[in-house]
C-alpha cells in the first residue's frame, strides 16, 4: 500500500470519529493525518492494514507496529497484507507464502542475510515458520528480478527480514514489547531489550504465542491450533562509528495442527548463529566492506498422534513420525566503490545444505511402536551454490539513473539416497551417489526518471534469471515405476525473463503508485497430481513446461482534510501453460483492498475492506509441492474495524474485530479438509478462514 503518513502535535496524536462511520468504510485501509502546530512529521498510523511502499519496485515496512488483521502468527501471514502476496493455507499457522502466484524458491527469503530453509519434504516447515515477524525490524520486498544481491533464484521477489539494532550515544538501555490476547485462545507475548554504549551492546528478543482451533463463520471448528516460541540474542562491537562487529545466535520450537494434511507438526526446532561485520567510510572510492557468515539448523518432526488421534482406518490406522532436518552454511562478501556519479556493489556468497530424515515403524504382529529417534539419520541430498555478483548504479543526472546488476553461480546436488520407495515398490536408485552441477546467468537492466515538473517516478526493467530445481522439485516427488526418469535425471534449471514497470505519484493530498510485470518461464517446473498405487494416495510428478505470466500492483491514498484518509489497492495475476495450452495452476484471483482512517489526538480508528475475486481459471490436479487446484473457487469480501488509543507516549493500546459479519468463506489458495478430521476424500473441500475475531494488543516501549 502506499505510504502511511500522519501529522502530529507534540505530545498528542489525534483522535478517531467513532465506530458509527464505519458503514461507510466502503473505501478504506488505515493511514492517517491529524492537525500540528507549524511542522508536520511523519509518523506511522496506530494500526496498519497495509504496507508502505517506498517506491513501486520496492516495499518497505516496519514488522513491529500493530496490524489488522489480527498480528501475524509466521513470516506468510504478515507477507499476505502487501498487496501481490498470497498464501496456501495451513488453517491456523504455517502457510506457504506466494507472491503473483510463484512459489517455493522462486522467492528469496532471507532472515538478516541469511537463508533458513525448511526440511519437511512437503514444506509443512515453509522458511517462514520459523521466523517471528515482530522480531524483525525492517521488512523489505523487492518487486521481480531486479537485484542480484542477495542470492540466486529469487525471479518473482527478494524478501528481506532484517534487525538493526539502532546504536546508543551513551551508556543506557531501551526495551520494547507488547501483549495480545484474541479469540480462539490466542496469546501473544514478545519483550526486545537491549544494553549498551558508544563501545557496543547486547539485545535479547524473545516471544511466544500461541492458540486454539479456530471456529469459522458457520461456527465449526477447524483443526489449527498451534503454538510457537523464539529467543534471540545479539552482541555488537562499534569500536568507532564506522565499524560494527555483531555474534548472533537464536532458538525457537513449536507446534501446530493441519486440517490439510494427515499428519501434525510436532516439533520445529530452529538454531542459529551468524557472525557479520561493516566498515563505511573506508576511502573516497572504495567506501565500505560488509561481510557475514551464518549457519541455521531446522529439526522438524511430523507426526499423526501428538495432536490429533490416528484414524483407525486406511494409511493413517496406526502411530506413525517422521523427523527431518536441514542444515545450512553460508557466506557473503560485498564492497562497494563509489565513483560520484557511478556506484558498485560487488562480491561474492556461498552456501552448502544438507537434508537427513528419519523414520518411525509400527509392527502390525506385535501392534509394537518404534519412534523415529532410535532409528540412524539417514542423509539424502547435499546442495551447493557459489556465486559472484555486481550491481551497478549510474546517476546519468539529477532526474535519471541506470541501474545493472549480473550475476554468475554454480549449483550443484548429490543424491545420496540409495533406494526408491517402499515396502513392494523398493527398488535401487538409479542416480545414487550421482552429482549433478550447473552454471546459472543472471542478470537485469533498469532505467529510471524523476518527471520534471510532476512529482512522480518511472521506471521499466528487463530481468533474468535461472533458478536450480530445489529440494522439494528434486526429491518430493513420488518416485516412478522402474525405467520412469526421475527429476535429479529430468528437470533442468527455470529460465525466467520479466519485463517489470511502474510510476509512483506522490503530490499534497494523493499518494499513488502502479507496478506491472510481463514475463516468460522457460522451463517452468509445475507438480502433477494423479493415483497412486495404494488406495487413496496420491501420486504426484514434477515436470518442466513453458508459462507466460502478467499481473500487477496498484494502489492510491488520498487525505479528505487533516484527520481523513482514504486508502485502495489492487493486485492481479495472470499465468498460462503455454506448453499445454492450459491455464497456470495455484494462481490467486484479483483482489482488492479498500481503507478508511481517522486520527486525531491520543486516538485512531480505521476500517479494512478486502475483496477477492472468484478464481475459474484453474488446472485441475496441477501445482506445486504443497497445493494442487482441485476446482475453481467462490469471490468473498472480509470487512474489519480497528481502534487505537495512546495511553502515555511510551505506551498505546489497540483492538480490532476482524470478519465483522462472521463470515463464512475460503481462500482460494488452500489445501482441502483432510479424511483423518472428517473431510470428504471423494469431494475435496478447501479449508474454511476464520470467523469473527476480537483481538486487544498492548505495545509499550521505554
Amino acid at each position: 500500500m502506499p505510504a502511511l503518513t500522519c501529522l502530529r502535535v507534540p505530545g498528542a496524536l489525534r483522535l478517531p470519529v467513532p465506530f458509527r462511520l464505519a458503514p461507510l468504510c466502503a473505501v478504506m485501509l488505515c493511514s492517517p493525518l491529524a492537525l500540528a502546530d507549524d511542522a508536520a512529521i511523519e509518523l506511522p498510523p496506530l494500526v496498519i492494514t497495509g504496507a508502505s511502499h517506498r517506491s513501486p519496485l520496492m516495499v518497505v515496512t516496519n514488522p513491529k507496529q500493530p496490524r489488522q488483521p489480527v498480528p501475524a502468527a509466521d513470516g506468510a501471514d504478515y507477507l499476505k497484507t502487501i498487496p501481490g502476496f498470497n498464501a496456501i493455507r495451513n488453517g491456523g499457522a504455517n502457510g506457504d507464502p506466494l507472491f503473483r502466484g510463484m512459489f517455493g524458491s522462486r522467492l528469496n527469503i532471507l532472515m538478516d542475510g541469511g537463508q533458513m530453509l525448511g526440511a519437511c519434504p512437503n514444506r509443512m516447515d515453509a522458511p517462514t515458520a520459523y521466523l517471528a515477524p515482530e522480531n524483525f525490524d525492517q521488512l523489505t520486498v523487492i518487486k521481480g528480478p531486479q537485484s542480484v544481491l542477495w542470492g540466486p533464484g529469487g525471479s518473482a521477489a527478494t524478501i528481506l527480514f532484517e534487525r538493526d539494532t539502532e546504536p546508543f550515544s551513551e551508556l543506557g538501555g531501551r526495551v520494547d514489547g507488547s501483549i495480545l490476547a484474541g479469540s480462539n485462545g490466542r496469546f501473544d507475548r514478545r519483550i526486545d531489550a537491549s544494553a549498551g554504549s558508544r563501545q557496543g551492546y547486547l539485545r535479547l528478543l524473545a516471544n511466544k504465542a500461541q492458540a486454539d482451533d479456530y471456529q469459522d463463520g458457520n461456527g465449526d471448528t477447524v483443526p489449527s491450533r498451534w503454538s510457537k516460541w523464539n529467543s534471540d540474542v545479539l552482541l555488537g562491537w562499534t569500536p568507532d562509528n564506522d565499524s560494527l562487529i555483531e555474534l548472533s545466535g537464536g532458538r525457537g520450537d513449536g507446534e501446530a495442527r493441519y486440517a490439510g494434511r494427515s499428519m501434525d507438526g510436532s516439533q520445529f526446532l530452529r538454531e542459529s548463529l551468524g557472525v557479520r561485520f561493516s566498515k563505511d567510510n573506508i576511502g573516497e572510492v572504495f567506501r565500505s566492506l560488509e561481510g557475514q557468515v551464518y549457519y541455521n539448523y531446522a529439526d522438524h518432526v511430523m507426526d499423526n498422534f501428538s495432536l490429533r488421534t490416528p484414524s483407525g482406518s486406511g494409511m493413517m490406522a496406526n502411530p506413525l513420525a517422521s523427523n527431518v532436518d536441514r542444515r545450512t552454511l553460508g557466506a557473503r562478501l560485498v564492497g562497494t566503490w563509489d565513483w560520484q556519479a557511478i556506484e558498485l556493489k560487488s562480491g561474492v556468497d556461498g552456501q552448502r545444505n544438507e537434508h537427513r530424515k528419519r523414520a518411525s515403524s509400527f509392527s502390525m504382529m506385535s501392534s509394537t511402536y518404534t519412534d523415529y529417534d532410535q532409528f540412524a539419520w539417514d542423509k539424502d541430498a547435499v546442495f551447493h551454490n557459489y556465486g559472484l555478483f555486481g550491481e551497478l548504479t549510474w546517476k546519468v543526472s539529477r532526474r535519471q539513473r541506470w541501474i545493472a546488476g549480473a550475476r554468475l553461480d554454480r549449483a550443484s546436488v548429490k543424491d545420496y539416497r540409495q533406494t526408491l520407495g517402499s515396502g513392494m515398490t523398493l527398488r535401487a536408485n538409479p542416480t545414487a551417489e550421482q552429482t549433478r552441477r550447473d552454471t546459472l546467468p543472471s542478470g537485469f537492466l533498469r532505467y529510471e526518471r524523476d518527471l520534471a515538473g510532476v512529482p512522480a517516478t518511472v521506471y521499466a526493467g528487463l530481468g533474468h534469471t535461472q533458478r536450480f530445481p530445489d529440494y522439494w522439485e528434486l526429491f518430493s516427488a513420488s518416485p516412478g515405476p522402474v525405467g520412469f526418469v526421475q527429476p535429479m535425471e529430468s528437470l533442468v534449471p527455470e529460465k525466467t525473463t520479466q519485463l517489470d514497470f511502474g510510476a509512483h505519484y506522490r503530490r499534497d493530498k494523493l499518494d499513488a503508485w502502479a507496478s506491472a510485470y510481463v514475463g516468460q518461464v522457460r522451463d517452468y517446473i509445475l507438480f502433477s497430481y494423479g493415483p497412486g498405487v495404494m488406495p487413496g494416495h496420491l501420486r504426484s510428478q514434477a515436470s518442466n513446461i513453458d508459462a507466460r505470466i502478467m499481473g500487477g500492483e496498484l494502489g492510491a491514498s488520498y487525505r479528505l482534510d487533516s484527520n481523513w484518509k482514504t486508502d485502495a489497492s489492487l493486485a492481479y495475476a495472470w499465468g498460462k501453460n503455454s506448453s499445454d495450452d492450459r491455464p497456470l495452476a495455484q494462481t490467486p484471483p484479483l483482489e482488492a483492498r479498500f481503507g478508511l482512517a481517522y486520527e486525531r489526538s491520543d486516538w485512531s480508528a480505521g476500517a479494512l475492506w478486502r475483496v477477492v475475486a472468484a478464481q475459474n481459471r484453474v488446472d485441475e490436479g496441477k501445482g506445486n509441492v504443497v497445493g494442487k487446484d482441485f476446482g475453481s473457487s467462490s469471490g468473498f469480501a472480509v470487512f474489519s474495524l480497528n481502534a487505537a488509543y495512546r495511553l502515555t507516549p511510551e505506551v498505546k493500546l489497540s483492538a480490532g474485530v476482524d470478519n465483522l459479519f462472521d463470515r463464512h468463506y475460503s481462500e482460494h489458495l488452500n489445501l482441502a479438509g483432510n479424511a483423518g478430521f472428517g473431510f470428504s476424500m471423494d469431494d475435496p473441500q478447501a479449508v474454511s478462514e476464520p470467523g469473527r475475531i476480537l483481538w486487544s494488543k498492548l505495545d509499550f516501549s521505554f
